[in-house]
C-alpha cells in the first residue's frame, strides 16, 4: 500500500493561503503542488519541512552511479 499523501490548506483572514504537504519525501512535493500554486497566484515564500531533506529510495540508488572516482 502506498503511503498516504495529504495536502492541507489554511486560508487566513487576510486572504493568504498556507499550504502543507504531508507524506512525501524529498522535493517531489514541488511537482505535486506546482499547478495548484500557479492557479492560486504568486507564491510569497516556501518553507520545507524535515521530510524534504530525506532521500527517497530511488534517489539513494542513483547516488552511487553518479559518483566518479578520480
Amino acid at each position: 500500500m502506498p503511503p498516504q499523501r495529504t495536502l492541507r490548506f489554511k486560508i487566513r483572514q487576510d486572504g493568504l493561503v498556507e499550504e502543507t504537504v504531508e507524506g512525501m519525501v524529498g522535493t517531489s512535493c514541488i511537482q505535486l503542488t506546482q499547478k495548484l500554486e500557479a492557479a492560486l497566484g504568486s507564491v510569497e515564500s516556501k518553507e520545507f519541512n524535515a521530510d524534504a531533506y530525506i532521500c527517497s529510495q530511488e534517489q539513494y540508488e542513483l547516488i552511487p552511479e553518479q559518483i566518479q572516482t578520480i
